[in-house]
């Protein structure tokens, strides 16, 4: 009996052992080809992913860029884990941000990662019927400025789902100005799918929670260099209704470059029709951040660069000579930190 009583809690406690490790989250962290930009993507699909050695002014991986010291700086993570995405269909919905509200009303069908690609799959919970991908990976038309995350919204039961909406929302920190910074917001008027747009990031990502902005003359109209002020952007789509079967794709894309200039410049290259752009207060900072969207029933509202306009090429500006060298050594120490 003792024998017995002995294995049985053996079994116990390998099945809390195998549930507890069922429960931890996975994510990842990805990379540009020239190794200055970096996106932290969770399991569930939403940004913040915490995977030391972290940036250098955050508690995790959001949207991080290489400052000319070396450094990556994030431009979501500091402070609140806001940024998060949502959808809803028939009147459910689901949503994830790693601050704002947890995990609601999504199952992981699966999360698979490369060095520099990640895809996450979820379902709802209570309607399983309705399934999410949303795969990243660094944009064709400007791979060292930006990452796409191309999203599928899918309905695979027999049924219409109706009424399907998307959430997309992000607290900017843009440093060295970490909680001050200027948001800019271009494309409501010409995007027919967007419902909902404002700059306070740190809202619901629920697409039927009501929200609010955090300044005026912010919700539903076009605003440049608004601030500063710890905002955001926020973004509400709505797509309509979804046939047994039936799938509606998009994409979304985040990063950065040394200036304003190039950052519209990367804006031009992949077709934007929507987008946001979060600036430091302190002049002649080397990095402007970009939130932007296209196949969202928009207009191209950033002309593509023409022959004399600078363009972003691999590495520029941030390299310089030990720049390879030095992430090499970056890349080196975390993993022997993580070894550790």
């Amino acid at each position: 009996m003792g024998i017995r009583k002995h294995i049985a809690t053996v079994v116990v406690a390998m099945a809390m052992l195998l549930a507890a490790s069922a429960s931890v989250h996975a994510g990842a962290v990805i990379f540009s080809p020239d190794g200055n930009l970096a996106l932290g993507v969770n399991d569930h699909g939403h940004l913040n992913f915490s995977s030391a050695p972290n940036p250098a002014n955050a508690v995790a991986w959001g949207v991080a860029y290489r400052f000319p010291d070396g450094s990556f700086r994030d431009a979501t993570a500091p402070g609140c884990l806001c940024e998060g995405w949502g959808v809803s269909g028939s009147g459910f919905s689901g949503d994830a941000s790693v601050d704002n509200g947890g995990i609601n009303n999504l199952s992981l069908v699966s999360f698979v990662s490369g060095p520099s690609t990640a895809t996450s799959t979820v379902a709802l919970t209570s309607f399983s019927d309705l399934v999410v991908t949303q795969s990243y990976g660094p944009s064709a038309e400007a791979p060292n400025s930006l990452f796409v995350n191309n999203v599928t919204i899918s309905n695979t039961g027999a049924s219409t789902i109706t009424d399907v909406r998307y959430v997309r929302v992000m607290d900017w920190d843009i440093p060295p100005s970490e909680f001050n910074e200027y948001v800019t917001i271009k494309g409501t008027g010409t995007t027919t799918l967007l419902e909902t747009s404002h700059d306070d990031g740190f809202e619901s990502p629920n697409p039927l929670a009501f929200t609010t902005p955090i300044l005026p003359g912010t919700l539903d109209v076009d605003f440049e260099n608004s601030g500063p002020t710890d905002h955001g952007a926020y973004f509400k789509f709505l797509f309509g209704d979804l046939a047994a079967g039936e799938s509606y794709s998009f994409s979304i894309f985040y990063g950065a470059a040394p200036s304003e200039t190039l950052a519209l410049n990367a804006l031009g290259l992949i077709g934007a029709e929507l987008y946001s752009l979060g600036k430091s207060t302190i002049a002649g900072t080397p990095a402007t951040f970009m939130f932007a969207f296209k196949g969202v029933g928009g207009e191209i509202i950033v002309p593509p660069p023409t022959p004399t306009d600078p363009i972003p090429e691999p590495g520029s500006l941030l390299l310089l000579g030990s720049g390879l060298a030095g992430f090499a050594a970056w890349r080196r120490r975390r993993a022997a930190n993580v070894k550790a």
